[in-house]
């Protein structure tokens, strides 16, 4: 059987240690590149039915951190040519941003419990996954869907508000669809996935209400774009229209 190719939390996760440890100042049996092994087989991303007993050996984890040093300009040598372009995109989003992948690197180790117990969610039907990768992805949505949080919210809105309309463009369910549309409306996790921290609780403050649409378009924005942003490029697209 062949192991399934790297995910971006695994590359983030190598290549996060690859500036702590470089590949030429240690082996495959160092004390670091054993414990990524373990982690990267507890992650919840791949089918067991997917995975060899060799996969994510430390052997090869050593190899993917060799696999860096072909885009390092530091190395002098040439490192391991074999590799797939997801390596060059994690090399060129993070490389400049140290500290940043410092943070998502520990953000995925640190949420990993969480995201592990509550990993029982069906497939979305158009999924979509953050640069920090799905690890942080799943977080995000358990914070979004927590029924509790999420009822909690609605009815702070309504209570202040008198209505439950898009904090991005306003559209009210109700308004348009009538009773149909009454209480329909989505809870979008504002909170950058990488800033959450281990055991902490979502605040009502940290979800915005946003209609299906401009939720759908957030998520499919990387970096994510905040509720301002959204709703400032809406504006601009309505007056050159």
């Amino acid at each position: 059987m062949r192991n399934p190719k790297w995910t971006r939390d695994e590359l983030i996760l190598s290549l996060d240690l690859y500036f702590r440890y470089p590949p030429t100042k240690i082996s495959k049996t160092h004390k670091e590149v054993i414990r990524l092994s373990e982690i990267l087989n507890s992650l919840p991303i791949h089918p067991k039915n997917t995975v060899s007993g060799k996969f994510r050996n430390p052997n090869g984890v050593y190899m993917k951190l060799c696999n860096f040093l072909r885009f390092d300009p530091d190395y002098k040598g040439s490192g391991l040519t074999s590799g797939g372009k997801l390596e060059q995109e994690i090399w060129d989003e993070f490389s400049s941003r140290k500290d940043d992948l410092r943070k998502v690197s520990k953000s995925i180790i640190d949420n990993l419990p969480e995201v592990i117990q509550s990993d029982n969610t069906e497939p979305d039907e158009e999924d979509f996954e953050f640069e920090e990768g799905k690890v942080l992805t799943k977080l995000h949505k358990i914070r979004e869907r927590s029924s509790l949080i999420v009822k909690k919210k609605k009815e702070l809105v309504m209570k202040t508000m008198g209505k439950l309309s898009c904090e991005v463009c306003d559209f009210d369910f109700k308004e348009f669809y009538g009773d149909l549309g009454l209480g329909m409306i989505e809870c979008h996790h504002t909170k950058p996935v990488s800033t959450i921290k281990k055991g902490e609780t979502t605040k009502l403050t940290d979800l915005s209400i946003v209609c299906s649409n401009c939720h759908r378009v957030i998520h499919k924005t990387r970096p994510m774009l905040g509720i301002k942003e959204l709703r400032d490029l809406i504006t601009i697209e309505r007056k050159t229209k």
